[in-house]
C-alpha cells in the first residue's frame, strides 16, 4: 500500500461513519418516563445523598470504579514528538479503545493544553474525583517523572505513566524468562541500556528491583555513555551514571550479557553483537525499526535470545500485555495506587504464564504446532485469552498484601469467572482470523472482481498480507477500478471469456465434461460453463491453480452454489455440505448452523451439521459447547419436529460421547447457563457457556443470524462452507467490504488446514 493510500484510509477510518473511535453507551434502561425519573430528577437525588453521607458510595452508585482517564499534553507522542494536545487526541482515543477491548475498562481521553508541571498536576487533581484511575500518556521527560510521582503521592486512586512502566513490566517478565533460558542470574549479568528517556529509566529501575546490580549497568543517551564525571546530568541520569572509563556503545557491548534498546534504529552492528557474552539477551525495542534488524541479529548469533517491539517477530514486547490488566486488578480492589509490589506481581504473573502450556486457540492464531517456553517464546502473545484471568488477580492480591486495597476480594474463583466473562466483549475472533491468515497467505479467487466493493476487499486483502487475490472478470474494467482505488500492486487478472485464456478454458471444460458426462453435461455445455466465472474459479481451485475462492456478492446464493457443487463436490464421507456463521456478540462468539443450504434436514443430517460445526469451532481455537435448538425442552413435546432434534442428539451422544452437546432445548435455556442448570441439571450443557447453536431448519437459522446482525449490530463471519472438497465460500448477497475481507481470511485458513491434512496424510502414508 502506498503511503498516500495508507494516509487516506487512516483519515477515513477516523472520520467515518462518525468522527473518533469511542462513544458513551447507557448501561441502564431509559425507554419509559419512570426510567428517566430514576436516572435523573427526582430519583437521582437518592444516590447523591448516600454519597454525601459516605464518599466511598460513589463506587456503588456510579461508574467511577470502571473509568480510567487517559491524560496527555501531547509533548512526547510516540514517533511524532511534541505535537500538542489536540493532535494527540486520536492516540488517546486509541488507548481508551485498548482499555475497553482488552480489559472492559471505560477509558476517557483528556488532553491538557499546558506544559507547565504545576498546572498539569493541579488540573488532574481537580478532575480526579470523576475517575477510578489515571493513565498518564505521552508526556516528555523529565517532566513526566515529577508529574507521575506527585500525582501518586497526592491522589488516592491508581496513577501510572504507561510509557514508563508498561514497557518496564513487559520487558522485565521477558528478561526473567530469558535469563532462565540462558542459565544466568540477574545479580551477575552485565546490562547495557541504550536510551535514557522515561521508559529506559523505568525499565532499569524495575530490573534493579529484581536484583540487577547498579555497578553492572551502563546506560547511554544521545551523547554516549552516561558517566559519573559528565557535567549537567539530570537526577534520573545521575542514578544510572557509571564510573567505567568508556564512551561508546561499541565499548559498552563488549562481554555484556543483556542489551536493552529504547532508542533509535540500526545502532547495533553485527560486530557489537559478536562482542557480547555467550547466550546474549537482546531486547531491541525501538519502533517501528529496532536497534538491530531481527533477521540480521539471529543470523549473526545463533545463541541469541531476542525480543523486539514488532508483531512480525517472536517475543514482541507489547504494552497491551500490561496496562489494561494492571488497571483492571487495581480498580477491582479499589486500590489507592499502583505500587512497586503490584508492578512486580504483574511481571511475575506474565513470566509464569509463559511457562504454562499454551491454549490451542493461541497456537492456532499464530499457526504454531505448539508454542513452548524457549528462545522464541519468552513472553505471552497479546491474543492469549488467559491474560485477563491471570494478571489482574496477581495485581489485586499484591495490592491487598501491600495494604493499598480498599475493597479486598473474598471469592477468587468468582472473581476469575467475572474476569473471564469480561473477555467476551470484543472482536478477538476477527483479529485472530486475520493474524492467522497472514502467517501463510494463499491464492484466493475473487470471482466478481468487476464490482467496486469486491475490488476494495481484494485490495485490503492484498495490502494486509491476508492473501494473494486472483481477480476474475473483464481485464479493462478491473484495471480501471484498480486505478480508481490506487491499487497499483501486480496481481493476477483473468477473464475466462477472453482469447488470452482460451487454452486454460478448454482444459477446464474438458475436465468438467469428464467429471459430469454421466450427469447431463455435454462438451458444449462444459465449454459454455467455463466462460462463467464461478465455474472457472471453482475449477482453478480443483486443478491447483488457486487455493480458495469467494463469490456471491452480486447473485442469489443458490445460483452461485450450483457451479461450486458441480465442480468441487462434497468431501469424502460427507452426505450434505452446510454452512456456519460466526456471530461476534457481547457474550463472545456464537457458531450458528446451518444458515444457508439445508432447508429441512432430518435427524441424521442435523447430527452431521452439528459435528462439522464443532470442527469449525475447533479450527478457530474454541472448545465447542453445542445446543441443538427447538421450541421444546427435553421431551416436552412429541411433535415430529421436536423428535427430529431429539434423535439427532441421540446420534451425537452415541457416536461422539466426548462431544459437549445436548438438546432439544429452547434458545433462552441454552444461552443462560444458570437457567439451564436450575431446570435441567442432567444435561451435558448444564451450567456451561454454550457457544454453538444448531437450528432445526434453514428458516430458523437464517432468520436468527440476520436478526442478530440487523438488530444487535453483531458482526457476522460467514456463511462458512463446510463439507466441500476445496476451500470455496459463498457470500450473502450484498455483503459488506469487511465481510468479504473476513471471508477471504476464512478461505485462507480453510486452505491452510487442508494443506496440513494433506501433508500429514502423505507423511503417514
Amino acid at each position: 500500500m502506498s503511503k498516500e493510500k495508507q494516509r487516506r484510509e487512516a483519515l477515513l477510518y477516523h472520520a467515518k461513519p462518525q468522527p473518533g473511535k469511542i462513544k458513551i453507551v447507557p448501561t441502564k434502561p431509559y425507554s419509559t418516563q419512570r426510567d428517566l425519573a430514576l436516572a435523573y430528577s427526582p430519583g437521582v437525588a437518592e444516590p447523591c445523598l448516600e454519597i454525601e453521607k459516605n464518599k466511598d458510595d460513589v463506587y456503588k452508585y456510579t461508574a467511577k470504579g470502571n473509568i480510567v482517564a487517559v491524560i496527555s499534553n501531547g509533548t512526547a507522542v510516540l514517533g511524532l514528538g511534541n505535537i500538542g494536545p489536540e493532535a494527540s487526541k486520536p492516540v488517546m482515543e486509541g488507548k481508551s479503545l485498548l482499555f475497553k477491548i482488552f480489559a472492559d475498562i471505560d477509558g476517557i481521553d483528556i488532553e491538557l493544553d499546558t506544559t507547565d508541571v504545576e498546572r498539569f498536576i493541579e488540573t488532574v487533581k481537580t478532575i480526579a474525583p470523576t475517575f477510578g484511575g489515571i493513565n498518564l500518556e505521552d508526556i516528555k521527560a523529565p517532566e513526566a517523572f515529577e508529574i507521575e510521582q506527585r500525582l501518586k503521592d497526592e491522589l488516592d486512586i491508581p496513577v501510572m505513566h504507561d510509557d514508563q512502566h508498561g514497557t518496564a513490566i513487559i520487558s522485565a517478565a521477558a528478561l526473567l524468562n530469558a535469563l532462565e533460558i540462558a542459565d544466568k542470574k540477574i545479580e551477575e549479568v552485565k546490562i547495557v541500556v541504550s536510551g535514557a528517556g522515561a521508559a529506559a529509566v523505568s525499565c532499569t529501575r524495575l530490573y534493579k528491583a529484581f536484583g540487577a546490580k547498579a555497578e553492572n549497568i551502563v546506560m547511554l543517551d544521545s551523547k554516549g555513555v552516561i558517566r559519573s564525571d559528565r557535567d549537567t546530568l539530570t537526577t534520573e541520569k545521575k542514578e544510572f551514571a557509571t564510573d567505567r572509563k568508556i564512551d561508546t556503545l561499541e565499548e559498552a557491548m563488549v562481554d555484556s550479557d543483556v542489551f536493552i534498546g529504547l532508542s533509535i534504529a540500526d545502532i547495533v552492528s553485527p560486530k557489537m553483537l559478536k562482542s557480547m557474552a555467550d547466550n546474549p539477551i537482546v531486547f531491541a525495542m525501538a519502533n517501528p525499526n529496532p536497534e538491530i534488524e531481527y533477521n540480521l541479529a539471529v543470523k549473526t548469533r545463533k545463541d541469541i535470545i531476542m525480543a523486539t517491539g514488532r508483531s512480525d517477530h517472536p517475543n514482541q514486547v507489547n504494552n497491551v500485555l500490561g496496562f489494561p490488566f494492571i488497571f483492571r486488578g487495581a480498580l477491582d480492589v479499589r486500590s489507592t495506587k499502583i505500587n512497586e509490589e503490584m508492578k512486580m506481581a504483574a511481571v511475575r504473573a506474565l513470566a509464569d504464564l509463559t511457562r504454562e502450556p499454551v491454549p490451542e486457540q493461541v497456537n492456532i492464531a499464530y499457526d504454531a504446532t505448539r508454542l513452548t517456553f524457549g528462545r522464541n517464546y519468552i513472553i505471552p502473545k497479546p491474543f492469549d485469552p488467559r491474560l485477563i484471568t491471570k494478571i489482574p488477580p496477581a495485581v489485586a492480591k499484591a495490592a491487598m498484601d501491600s495494604g493499598v486495597a480498599r475493597m479486598p476480594i473474598q471469592d477468587w474463583d468468582r472473581y476469575e469467572e467475572e474476569l473471564y466473562q469480561r473477555s467476551g466483549n470484543d472482536n478477538k475472533v476477527v483479529r485472530l482470523l486475520h493474524n492467522r491468515a497472514k502467517v501463510n497467505p494463499k491464492r484466493i479467487v475473487f470471482a466478481e472482481a468487476e464490482l467496486l466493493d469486491v475490488m476494495k476487499a481484494a485490495q485490503i486483502v492484498h495490502d494486509e498480507g491476508i492473501a494473494t487475490p486472483i481477480l476474475l472478470g473483464d481485464k479493462q474494467t478491473i484495471e480501471n477500478l484498480k486505478e480508481e482505488l490506487d491499487f497499483d500492486a501486480e496481481v493476477p487478472i483473468i477473464d475466462p471469456r477472453s482469447d488470452e485464456f482460451s487454452q486454460m478454458r478448454s482444459k477446464y471444460a474438458l475436465k468438467l465434461w469428464e467429471q459430469r458426462k454421466r450427469k447431463g453435461e455435454t462438451k458444449y455445455s462444459a465449454r459454455v460453463n467455463m466462460g462463467k466465472r464461478n465455474y472457472f474459479g471453482s475449477m482453478m481451485i480443483k486443478e491447483g491453480d488457486a487455493d480458495g475462492m469467494i463469490s456471491g456478492y452480486s447473485r442469489a446464493y443458490p445460483k452461485v452454489l450450483r457451479p461450486v457443487f458441480e465442480v468441487l463436490g462434497r468431501a469424502k464421507n460427507v452426505k450434505n455440505a452446510s454452512t456456519v456463521n460466526i456471530m461476534i456478540t457481547e457474550r463472545g462468539p456464537l457458531f450458528l448452523a446451518d444458515t444457508s443450504i439445508n432447508v429441512d434436514p432430518n435427524a441424521e443430517e442435523l447430527a452431521e451439521i452439528a459435528q462439522m460445526t464443532a470442527n469449525v469451532a475447533k479450527t478457530f481455537g474454541f472448545k465447542p459447547v453445542i445446543a441443538l435448538l427447538s421450541y421444546a425442552n427435553f421431551g416436552s413435546s412429541s411433535h415430529p419436529n421436536a423428535q427430529k432434534v431429539r434423535e439427532a442428539v441421540r446420534i451425537l451422544h452415541e457416536r461422539n460421547p466426548d462431544l459437549v452437546v445436548d438438546g432439544e432445548i429452547q434458545t433462552d435455556f441454552a444461552l443462560d447457563a444458570e437457567l439451564s442448570n436450575n431446570n435441567f441439571p442432567f444435561s451435558k450443557i448444564s451450567g456451561k457457556k454454550v457457544n454453538t447453536l444448531i437450528f432445526p431448519n434453514l428458516e430458523s437459522a437464517n432468520i436468527t443470524y440476520k436478526l442478530l446482525k440487523g438488530l444487535h449490530e453483531a458482526d457476522s463471519i460467514g456463511p462458512i462452507m463446510v463439507g466441500l472438497t476445496r476451500a470455496a465460500h459463498i457470500l450473502q448477497l450484498g455483503a459488506s467490504v469487511d465481510e468479504m475481507v473476513n471471508m477471504a481470511a476464512v478461505a485462507v485458513i480453510d486452505a491452510q488446514e487442508r494443506e496440513k491434512r494433506r501433508k500429514a496424510k502423505m507423511q503417514a502414508g
